[in-house]
């Protein structure tokens, strides 16, 4: 009898450990089959993908319309891109659609599925071109476009098209003007540094291009496709700027400033950030005569005992005449710079202060400086033509010679929009005015002088240039 209870015993642990075994086969399998679906999945999804980006590329938009639809449904984490080439597509359609909301969804659905699955991937950029897929196809009403823009610009300036930078200032200005010009001023300044650090980026591909040219080599094929582009991509921000600037022109006089900053100068005299934009919009409207701004500089060089903020206490100092610390001032300002488009920057400023006050050798050697470490500052170049061009009457003993001054800053006028395209709106108007005072036919033919003959120019100048072929 206890045998036969043994056996059962042993019969029944037999049972329960099969039982388990049975079990961990069964999850085993279960976990395998998954995993092989799982696979062949993903496969399927990146086998449409790859087909699904071919017909893009190759323009088959139909074909991708079909893989469009399947990839958005059983594959939406799978790629951003999806939603990229996907918009592509959607828009394609669009055009050619007879019913055009219902296209319309479609590409609303890939806008928002895209921010749905990918929030942090070039979000700002993805909000900036629908804005411009509405503003162009008059889909949206200003203020709906405008808050795409907000939203872009809330997230990355830098990602938004150049047109979209400027509707949403524009769209700030006109919101704010009367009300918080502060507002716009912020968003002006905030908005030009996105814009500056663009035109750097750019700056900083193009020099290794300037300085092959500049040692007479051609470019290959690439690095012409190079050039090109991003001189397209500067003079089309430098567009921007100059748009920007025509808006806030009329805003920005010495009589708005003046209050303003007086006003919040209190609240706001340890920020450095608010300083250094209240010192630099007085500094370019010229609105230094008064008190406030050397209290602005002042609070600027404590607040921040930067390079930038010495440039601008310097300039205090020599209006004071204290010439010999004003220099100590601009010599550390340079020196303590370690990054070279930013000490560039710093001996524009310099050489501006030194041009305003008549030291025009000093203006050039510093402004020279400035190119050196920035081949690319086309504003160096057109503060030189500037100063020649105001040297006239210094630098010329009768009408050719001093026609011909106009030549040399005519040179350098040409050499800004050669090497900075974003300038040419500006630069442009400078050239118009110097080669309508270079030297005429009539007066080469009564000096019985030769086009392409070389001319040195007297005084400070020092520079030899050719006479121009009419």
């Amino acid at each position: 009898m206890i045998a036969g209870l043994l056996k059962e015993e042993l019969i029944n642990k037999i049972r329960k450990e099969m039982r388990k075994i049975t079990f961990i086969l069964a999850a085993v399998i279960t976990l395998a089959n998954t995993s092989v679906t799982e696979a062949q999945s993903s496969q399927d999804c990146t086998i449409k993908y790859n087909l699904f980006k071919g017909n893009v590329q190759t323009k088959k938009y139909d074909a991708a319309y079909t893989a469009l639809i399947s990839l958005m449904s059983e594959c939406p984490t799978l790629s951003v891109n999806i939603y990229k080439f996907g918009d592509k597509v959607a828009k394609h359609r669009f055009k050619a659609a007879t019913d055009k909301t219902q296209a319309l969804h479609f590409i609303k659905k890939i806008y928002h599925q895209r921010l749905q699955y990918f929030p942090k991937k070039n979000t700002a950029k993805a909000h900036s071109d629908y804005a411009s897929f509405l503003s162009k196809n008059k889909l949206g009403t200003d203020d709906e476009i405008f808050q795409l823009l907000e939203k872009a610009y809330s997230i990355n300036p830098t990602q938004m098209g150049v047109r979209n930078i400027y509707k949403f200032f524009n769209g700030v200005t006109e919101r704010n003007k009367d009300t918080n010009p502060q507002k716009v001023f912020d968003t002006y300044d905030d908005v030009l540094e996105a814009v500056s650090m663009k035109l750097n980026d750019y700056s900083k591909k193009l020099k290794p291009l300037l300085a092959t040219k500049e040692r007479g080599e051609e470019l290959n094929g690439k690095d012409k496709g190079k050039f090109r582009a991003y001189s397209i991509n500067s003079k089309a921000l430098g567009t921007v700027e100059s748009s920007l600037d025509r808006i806030i022109i009329d805003l920005s006089t010495c009589d708005r400033l003046i209050p303003l900053y007086t006003r919040d100068f209190e609240a706001n005299k340890a920020n450095a950030k608010w300083l250094k934009r209240a010192v630099s919009r007085m500094y370019t409207k010229e609105c230094t005569d008064g008190e406030l701004y050397e209290r602005l500089v002042e609070a600027y060089v404590a607040a921040d005992p930067s390079p930038e903020a010495s440039v601008f206490f310097a300039g205090i100092l020599y209006k004071k005449g204290k010439e010999t610390e004003a220099m100590e001032y601009y010599k550390k300002a340079v020196e303590q710079q370690p990054d070279a488009f930013k000490k560039a920057e710093n001996l524009y400023k310099i050489a501006q202060l030194f041009g305003k006050k008549g030291r025009k050798s000093q203006a050039r050697n510093y402004a020279r400086q400035a190119i050196r470490n920035k081949p690319s500052m086309g504003k160096a170049y057109l503060l030189i033509a500037s100063l020649y061009a105001s040297s006239v009457n210094d630098c010329g003993g009768n009408e050719f010679e001093k026609r011909m001054v106009y030549t040399a800053a005519l040179n350098k006028a040409r050499r800004a929009v050669a090497v900075d395209p974003s300038i040419a709106i500006k630069a442009s108007k400078y050239i118009k005015s110097y080669k309508s005072q270079e030297p005429s036919k009539t007066l080469l033919f009564t000096q019985t002088i030769s086009p392409g003959t070389s001319h040195t120019i007297k005084c400070w100048i020092g520079e030899t240039v050719k006479v121009s072929k009419k």
